[in-house]
């Protein structure tokens, strides 16, 4: 018998910025799920190089077609966030060995803390592999054109 419930994913991240390599994370994501919330952590002790409320605003134009993707900030523990918006699932994007290793320690952790949520580890694509938000950060703040790596123009003020 096919499982009919409705599976929510939270696609937890500071997304400083949000990349191609997210959105295609993301954009696969859909397939296996029914809605993702790409929920973006505040920490007060960071410096965020772009305020939440802009990076917001550019995930929601990038996905702004797409009805089952819904962005949110959020503060605190991301398993307790998980759980006040009902998400079943963690959604992490995996480019290289290191991050594998970095994401199953959170995911073994997140598991201790709340058994009923699953981690899903997606892949990224050969072509996304070298892009981070660090190295797009560094591109902007050096003033270099960080456009083929955004989903979105940072520069475009109607966002």
């Amino acid at each position: 018998m096919k499982n009919t419930a409705f599976k929510t994913a939270l696609f937890a991240g500071s997304f400083d910025p949000f990349t191609v390599g997210h959105k295609d994370i993301v954009v696969r994501a859909l397939a296996l799920f029914d809605k993702i919330i790409i929920g973006i952590g505040y920490n007060a002790n960071k410096t965020d190089f772009f305020p939440v409320e802009k990076r917001i605003r550019w995930i929601e134009k990038t996905f702004d077609n797409i009805d089952a993707v819904e962005v949110r900030s959020y503060e605190g523990l991301t398993t307790d966030f998980a759980k006040e918006i009902g998400a079943q699932y963690l959604l992490r994007g995996i480019r290289t060995s290191a991050d594998f290793e970095y994401e199953r320690s959170i995911a073994q952790t997140n598991k201790q803390i709340a058994p009923e949520l699953e981690s899903v580890f997606l892949l990224t694509a050969p072509e996304y592999t070298p892009i981070t938000s660090t190295i797009v950060r560094d591109i902007i703040r050096h003033g270099g054109d960080a456009s083929q790596f955004l989903p979105y123009d940072i520069n475009d003020e109607t966002i």
